[in-house]
């Protein structure tokens, strides 16, 4: 076997792997230059969670913590979560972003399957964020265990669901790429 034989694996590895890279390199950078300030992003996720518990009959709260770069989902003025940058899912949005990108595909399809894509995948990181502070609020001994593996699974779950629908439906020749 050639090199040459390789070309299209090498192709996606390059574009996933620079693209994830170059992505996380300016989102570290970003979040490094906020210093204990929490990023837009998790002010979003914050909010929009604060405001689905709300309509779900909790007294809850957003606030600020001044002391770390977190923002504290709160009931009935009792923090509840503390949702950290790594909960935004921006991470997971970028590694979906290269995949899409690097795997290729019709560029009309392109344009919007990833902004579909990111909106799912949101909509995910925000029923999980719920059943977190669902957890921490009747103080479960497995939220550690729910956080860290089956939530984390779950997102990922959806991450690869929507890669094989990508995968199957994105799918085209080069000659059709434009």
């Amino acid at each position: 076997m050639k090199l040459s034989d390789y070309k299209p694996a090498l192709r996606f590895l390059g574009y996933f792997l620079g693209s994830y890279f170059v992505l996380n390199l300016i989102y570290g950078v970003w979040i490094e230059s906020l210093g204990q300030h929490p990023d837009a992003m998790t002010h979003l996720v914050s909010d929009q969670s604060g405001k689905i518990l709300e309509l779900l009959g909790y007294n809850a709260s957003v606030i600020l913590n001044t002391t770390a770069p977190t923002v504290k989902l709160m009931n009935g003025g009792q923090t509840v979560l503390n949702v950290f940058e790594g909960c935004n899912g921006v991470n997971v949005f970028i590694v979906f972003f290269s995949f899409v990108l690097a795997f290729g595909g019709r560029r009309r399809r392109m344009v919007w399957f990833i902004p579909l894509g990111l909106v799912a995948i949101h909509a995910a990181n925000l029923i999980r964020i719920l059943f977190l502070f669902w957890l921490a609020e009747q103080g479960s001994n497995y939220f550690y265990y729910f956080h860290k593996y089956l939530f984390t699974a779950a997102i990922y779950a959806v991450v690869f669901v929507l890669w094989w629908i990508w995968i199957k439906w994105g799918n085209t020749t080069v000659s059709e790429k434009h």
